[in-house]
């Protein structure tokens, strides 16, 4: 009995192309006066979550935790969330990733376990 050939022959492919790079727009004087201002620049007088909990740590002057800021700052209308589940641990990790970008130059300093102050 003859066997069935089982192999193919391939063919082969041409090797893969670069896709051209996209030229990014022009600008010009108008259209670089129209963007929004990046993070740290004034938008409509609303403040950051870091600022305002540095607002309001100065008023209490005593340490508080995450979640006692996030109260104190919806309260007195300085910073509301933006519809988040836990603004507080937002909040904590903004605060501890100040004081390990800044160390001693921080607005915060850790003083107890989940405790900040100015």
């Amino acid at each position: 009995m003859a066997t069935k050939k089982t192999t193919t022959t391939t063919k082969t492919r041409k090797p893969a192309q670069r896709k051209a790079a996209k030229k990014a727009p022009a600008t010009n004087k108008q259209a670089a006066a129209q963007k929004k201002p990046k993070a740290g620049g004034k938008r409509d007088g609303k403040m950051s979550a870091l600022d305002a909990a540095a607002k309001v740590l100065a008023e209490a002057g005593e340490p508080l935790t995450a979640k006692a800021m996030i109260e104190a700052m919806a309260t007195k209308g300085y910073w509301t969330s933006p519809g988040g589940k836990t603004p507080h641990s937002t909040l904590y990790a903004a605060i501890i990733r100040e004081i390990a970008k800044k160390g001693d130059e921080s607005r915060f300093k850790k003083t107890d376990r989940g405790q900040f102050t100015v």
